[in-house]
This record gives C-alpha cells, sequence and structure tokens, in this order.
C-alpha cells in the first residue's frame, strides 16, 4: 500500500483530466506547452510559480506551505488560493513548468547538433544533466530514490510512453530528412532509449559515472548510436 508521501510524489508525474478522457501525465502537458510556446502573462501567477520554486528548493516540498509561499512572493494567502486551489496543484504547476523549460531548452539544443549521432548523443548526456542538476528535480531524485522510481512506474506507463513519443517524434523527423532508415522501428528505439535514460536517473550505477559528461557521451556513442542502424536480416 502506497503512503501518503509516496501518493503525493506519483501526483507530481500523473495529472487526472477526468474519467471520459483518461488520464494525462504531466510530461505530457509540458511537453504540449512547450510544442506551443504558451506564455502565461498572468505576472501573479508567475510571481506566485517564482516564489513556490525558491521555497521547494530550499525547504524542500513536505516541509513547505501555502503561507510560506505566500510571505516568499510577498502577496496575501488569498492570492495565492485564488490561482491555486490546493499544494498539490502547485506543486504541479512548478514541476510541470521545470520540465516545460526542459524540453524548450532541448528544442534548441538539438539544431546545434550536425548528425543524428550527435543529436542522441546531446539528447541522452542532455536529458541526464538537466533533471539530476536541476535544483528541485534533482532534489526530489536524490532525497527520495524510490518514490520517484515509483512516479515513473506507478501511472501505468504513461510518463515513460510520453517521453518515448517525443524521441520517436524526432527519429521519425530523421527518416523523413533521409538521415536514418526507414527501416529502423521508431517506436521500439526510442523506448528503448529512454528506458535506459530513466534507469539511470532511477538506480545509481556503480559503473558510470553520471556527473561525468564525457563518460555518459561515449557511453551513448556505443550503445544507443547503434540503434539508428536497421536490424540484420
Amino acid at each position: 500500500m502506497r503512503t501518503g508521501k509516496a501518493c503525493r510524489l506519483v501526483r507530481l508525474v500523473r495529472v487526472t483530466k477526468g474519467a471520459q478522457t483518461g488520464p494525462e501525465s504531466l510530461l505530457e502537458r509540458a511537453y504540449n506547452d512547450a510544442l506551443e510556446q504558451t506564455d502565461d502573462t498572468d505576472e501573479s501567477r508567475t510571481r506566485i510559480l517564482d516564489a513556490a520554486y525558491e521555497q521547494f528548493r530550499r525547504v524542500g516540498i513536505q516541509r513547505s506551505t501555502m503561507e510560506d509561499v505566500a510571505r516568499r512572493a510577498g502577496i496575501s494567502r488569498i492570492t495565492v488560493y485564488r490561482r491555486f486551489a490546493t499544494k498539490d496543484a502547485l506543486v504541479e504547476h512548478v514541476v510541470r513548468r521545470e520540465f516545460r523549460r526542459y524540453f524548450e531548452q532541448f528544442l534548441v539544443d538539438i539544431q546545434q547538433a550536425d548528425t543524428p549521432a550527435d543529436r542522441v548523443v546531446l539528447g541522452f548526456v542532455g536529458s541526464l544533466r538537466a533533471f539530476r542538476r536541476n535544483p528541485l528535480i534533482g532534489g526530489l531524485i536524490e532525497a527520495e530514490p524510490d518514490l520517484f522510481v515509483l512516479s515513473i512506474v506507478g501511472d501505468g506507463g504513461r510518463t515513460v510512453a510520453t517521453v518515448s513519443q517525443f524521441v520517436a517524434g524526432q527519429i521519425r523527423r530523421e527518416q523523413l530528412a533521409g538521415n536514418v532508415s526507414p527501416d529502423v522501428d521508431a517506436d521500439l528505439v526510442a523506448e528503448l532509449m529512454v528506458r535506459i535514460s530513466a534507469s539511470f536517473l532511477a538506480i545509481p550505477s556503480p559503473l558510470v559515472d553520471l556527473d561525468d559528461d564525457a563518460q555518459l557521451a561515449a557511453l551513448a556513442r556505443r550503445f544507443l548510436v547503434p540503434m539508428l542502424q536497421p536490424a540484420d536480416d
């Protein structure tokens, strides 16, 4: 049975829209925001999110209250509750914004790589770096690794599927451009790449230094880049 603490972390990456439409992961919403270039011009809301990010980063999510966020933002508690009805809703939007920033930066970074192989390496190294070194998300992973694993595997595979769809889309673009063989199974390759990346995030490795970008790049070139080649008959 999940504890209340575990359930809270699971809710960070799984959001329910309703019985008819089914669940939508936080990553899906963040990715769609990045693609649509959603611009939030609500100054008060942005101020609250900035204050909440600082509060959660410095004190931790569990020990922070809505009153703490209001105080740090320099606004009334009522104003915070008008924008975010519950603490869970506020946490969701703060984490979602961090994921969105990752997707936005990734879409910019991959344009700087010259070849599909370079883009695979950049994506692998960049994703591990972005999540591990993010003051908020990296802190969650470090402080509660077991619950982080639960948040990934406890949503019926939707988080992995969302990121896999994103990677598969990038592979298909390479195929349309003639850079990757059409015989490569984009969906399967994408899922394998995402699962490998997620496993490194969730489970420490005694063999790989996740803070060594050069080692991660070599790992990606040796094991991930060959996935872009069609399987032998």
